[in-house]
């Protein structure tokens, strides 16, 4: 099994941990990561307030790389917020030709073409559909059991587009921890807006979301999550949010791949494990 690998600016800064873990596991897996040479930022959420020919052009550039390695290939998505501006251009390549010659019109400064071939994924996606709760399974030599995990999606990875689960009841992380012998953590907040993007413009909106999110995980030893925004505003200002509501609602919050990787048996310093602010007995032993 092989993907094209498109990390994004996050994995190589604040979520390296998630990287790390993401390789490790994906290594363990027997799964070839194929890094596009030559990746560029997708722009974030910052690009669409400026302009939207940036917006499309900046994840457009890494499609277009990606097509000159292998252009029937699948590119494994690990951000969130990646996936949507590169599944965007790809939605976009199949169902709008103007736009998509637009695209092309500004990648042809860099020599560059996308034709709309190669697809990205989220890596959720991938685990989930192609990997599998048994292929998960087979791999497991040090069970999660005893550790209680809220699984917690975050919105980008399922919203707008309806492709691997459903966007208000998620369930394929469920399947994938369950398999890794974790307890889950019953509660509705998995498919919140965790609202990151507004932690530093509008910080009361996003402390009370954040709030209730944390709250709402309350009994379980951690949480999982597949976004780097998410898992830092949710591990990030949780002494802030403690303080100001009164209320202890500290609880680590791990990448998907760092607990597969942990039931596999892989090292904790290859899953960056070391790099949390918050840490569990139950996962530390």
């Amino acid at each position: 099994m092989k993907y094209l690998y498109y990390p994004g600016c996050s994995l190589e800064s604040t979520a390296r941990e998630y990287d790390m873990a993401t390789r490790a596991m994906m290594h363990a897996l027997s799964v070839e990561l194929i890094e596009i040479p030559g990746w560029t930022c997708c722009g974030a959420t910052a690009a669409k307030a400026v302009d939207r020919r940036l917006a499309l052009a900046m994840p457009a550039v890494s499609l277009a790389l990606a097509e000159t390695v292998d252009s029937a290939a699948d590119i494994l998505v690990p951000c969130s917020a990646c996936y949507l501006n590169l599944k965007q251009v790809y939605q976009i390549a199949a169902a709008d030709p103007r736009t998509l010659a637009e695209i092309n019109e500004i990648l042809a400064a860099e020599s560059l073409h996308y034709s709309g071939k190669v697809r990205p994924r989220h890596i959720l996606d991938i685990l989930a559909k192609d990997i599998g709760p048994t292929g998960i399974l087979q791999q497991i030599t040090h069970s999660l059991s005893g550790l209680r995990v809220a699984p917690y999606y975050g919105c980008q990875c399922l919203r707008p587009y309806r492709v691997f689960d459903d966007p208000e009841a998620p369930t394929s992380m469920d399947a994938l921890l369950a398999a890794a012998g974790a307890n889950l953590h019953p509660w509705s907040m998995a498919a919140r807006c965790c609202s990151a993007s507004h932690m530093t413009t509008n910080p009361d909106v996003s402390k009370e979301l954040v709030f209730r999110i944390l709250k709402s995980a309350r009994g379980a030893d951690a949480i999982a999550t597949v976004c780097p925004m998410c898992q830092m505003n949710l591990e990030g200002h949780q002494g802030w949010i403690s303080s100001c509501y009164g209320e202890d609602v500290r609880i680590p919050v791990y990448y998907l791949p760092q607990l597969l990787g942990l039931a596999m048996g892989i090292p904790a310093r290859d899953l960056g494990l070391n790099a949390k602010s918050a840490r569990t007995a139950a996962l530390s032993d």
